[in-house]
């Protein structure tokens, strides 16, 4: 909350003297200065639209002289003043001290000060209900919670003029003036006479730290103006008496490393004693914002457009997802050659998440610093009228394939230790602690820090050949209290099923029928030793992942569904899919679509699907088998590898969050 100023104003001897005085403020007069030296008494008059009060001077030696009542005149006597209303015309309040001498019989000098009255707001939504409140006490602060005060920014990273180079907050021109409905809007709020005494003004700024943050337009000369932001560190507002002038405030940097996303803006009334003399501030009146974050949606909130790219040798694939998507009645979004340049790895370039204020939300694309045949698709087909546009550099040489989103997931909202993540936790894949391994790029990682609300959870994915969090896990929605399940990849849980059915005398069934030239039977499977330690190391690291889910997520086993799979190990120690990844799976509500296992054919069905089934339709979840054997998992690959999904954001404004 902000405090009430005080500011001090001193008597000068023998002057008219003028003061600006702001409403909601207090004025304290030492009345010594004013005096002559022999002044032992004083009194004082003030006109009606003026309150006043005498400090540090002895109410108990009062006396009376022809009526008027006289204080004792210490050095430390104070009058404080305070005016009722903003004044009608300039110098409309008045005071006058008079001083006596020790025989207090006739006045040995006065001294006179006129005030002008005038009320100075600065103002922003601080209650986060879409209006602008006036003089709202907590706007200079930020604070979390349903109850919590403080405005909102967005990042303009849209592109809403056709004529624009890059995103809206990329230069300091107001091109379209939907633009302005993607910023906050601030007034400046004035009350008052038609004009200031002369030699006073007020001053907008704001720090050389937040220049780089932040962008204030306001209307002037038939057009929006440039006023505040980068090289522009304040602006002269021009006081009219009685007014509203209008800014738009634009977010120009989400919150990073080094930016914890405040910025802070304020007004000053300032006074100029001289030419040559620095200027005084009177008044300041301050606004304080926070950035809105980017909230990465997690693959349980509802689709709203399903992305894939079409390439020479996907055609069959891309007819079973278009095919899927009819089914589940979501909008399918083709990126064709000419554009993806024969890059088929959609999820591994883009992230889609939103950013939210109380006055707008639009949805945000996170490019990743992978940059390979799909790098200009998210600016190219995705940037656009309220769709923002983000990404985060790195140097190519400190770029490695953990780099790519598909070792960037989110879980649903989950209670953890105490603490509750209503939008979910980022989940990352990293090396093992003890090893230098890859990493995802620190400009990445420290990015999704930053955002705060979705508190990022760091796996270990450095075992795998491709290294993605995606390869091993997925969540599903479901219908019961909890709302959804973990799938993990399970070696074991695949020799199990293979156990079995070579004892139901189905051992000499193959895999990869009509698919692979290699004959691998169940039986040769579980019993070819280095594939049974290959698969051992692998669930180590998957049980690695599990006890971290559990404990940052709050999950139970109860949560969490083993889906079978097997791995096998590359020259230099790391795994790739043995089959097609079924984890690896695109989740479009109850309509899963997942790489089809071609597992062992048992009276006419893939064992494996059969057992997937079993598991997720008892959840109300319904399995479409995708085959994408050459087009994706030959490739190192599977079905979510190849997708990206926009998903509706959350229904939880993230500023009702208890802070994270």
């Amino acid at each position: 909350m902000q405090k009430p100023q005080n500011r001090t104003v001193r008597l000068a001897r023998g002057q008219r003297q003028e003061e600006v005085y702001v409403l909601g403020t207090s004025i304290s007069i030492p009345v010594l200065g004013g005096a002559p030296a022999e002044s032992q008494w004083f009194s004082f008059h003030h006109s009606q639209n003026i309150e006043a009060s005498v400090f540090y001077s002895d109410s108990d030696q009062q006396k009376v002289l022809n009526g008027e009542k006289l204080w004792p005149l210490t050095p430390q006597s104070l009058v404080e003043i305070k005016m009722l209303a903003p004044s009608a015309e300039t110098s409309d309040g008045k005071i006058t001290f008079t001083y006596y001498g020790k025989r207090s019989d006739a006045p040995l000098d006065k001294s006179l000060v006129y005030f002008t009255g005038v009320e100075i707001s600065l103002d922003v939504d601080a209650d986060r209900d879409g209006d602008v409140e006036k003089n709202n006490p907590h706007k200079a602060s930020w604070t979390w919670g349903p109850n919590g005060q403080g405005a909102i920014l967005l990042v303009n990273c849209d592109k809403d003029s056709l004529f624009a180079r890059s995103v809206d907050s990329g230069d300091n021109i107001m091109m379209s003036k939907e633009d302005l409905l993607d910023m906050s809007p601030m007034y400046l709020r004035t009350q008052g006479p038609e004009k200031l005494p002369t030699g006073y003004h007020m001053l907008l700024y704001i720090s050389a730290s937040d220049s780089g943050n932040l962008g204030v337009f306001h209307f002037q000369n038939k057009m929006y103006s440039h006023v505040l932001g980068r090289q522009k560190l304040f602006y002269k507002a021009h006081y009219t008496g009685t007014n509203q002038l209008q800014f738009f405030v634009e977010g120009l940097r989400f919150p990073d490393e080094g930016f914890n996303g405040l910025v802070s803006i304020k007004v000053s009334l300032l006074e100029s004693i001289g030419e040559g003399i620095p200027d005084t501030p009177i008044f300041t009146d301050e606004v304080t914002f926070r950035m809105a974050p980017l909230i990465i949606t997690p693959n349980t909130l509802q689709p709203i457009d399903v992305f894939v790219c079409s390439v020479k040798d996907n055609l069959f694939f891309l007819k079973a997802i278009k095919s899927l998507i009819s089914e589940a009645n979501y909008n399918v979004k083709i990126c064709f050659e000419d554009v993806n340049r024969g890059d088929r790895w959609m999820q591994d370039e883009l992230e889609f998440g939103y950013i939210h204020a109380p006055h707008k939300s639009f949805p945000v694309v996170l490019d990743s610093p992978r940059d390979r045949g799909l790098k200009d698709f998210p600016v190219r087909n995705l940037l656009g009228p309220d769709f923002g546009y983000v990404t985060k550099l790195a140097a190519s040489s400190e770029v490695t394939s953990l780099d790519s989103f598909g070792n960037l997931e989110v879980s649903p909202p989950v209670t953890a230790n105490g603490k509750n993540y209503p939008l979910g936790r980022i989940l990352i894949g990293s090396s093992f602690p003890t090893s230098a391994g890859r990493r995802m790029t620190k400009a990445v990682r420290d990015f999704l820090y930053a955002q705060r609300v979705q508190s990022p959870v760091e796996l270990y994915s450095d075992w795998l050949f491709v290294g993605h969090v995606d390869e091993f896990m997925t969540f599903v929605p479901t219908a019961d209290k909890k709302g959804f399940r973990l799938l993990l990849a399970s070696p074991v849980s695949c020799f199990r099923l293979f156990r079995q059915k070579k004892d139901e005398g189905h051992g000499d069934i193959t895999l990869f029928q009509g698919k692979e030239t290699k004959r691998w039977t169940v039986a040769k499977i579980i019993s070819t030793d280095t594939l049974v330690k290959e698969n051992l190391y692998a669930q180590h690291c998957i049980d690695w992942n599990r006890d971290i889910l559990k404990q940052e997520l709050g999950l139970t086993e109860d949560d969490i569904i083993d889906i079978p799979a097997l791995f096998k190990l590359e020259t230099g120690g790391r795994a790739l899919a043995f089959f097609p990844n079924m984890v690896n799976m695109l989740v479009l509500g109850k309509e899963l679509g997942i790489p089809k296992p071609y597992g062992p054919v048992i009276k006419e069905s893939c064992c494996l699907e059969d057992y997937v089934v079993s598991l997720l339709k008892p959840l109300e979840l319904n399995c479409t088998f995708i085959e994408d054997f050459v087009s994706y998992h030959k490739k190192l690959g599977e079905v979510h590898c190849g997708t990206n999904v926009r998903r509706k954001p959350f229904p939880l404004p993230w500023w009702h969050m208890e802070e994270p």
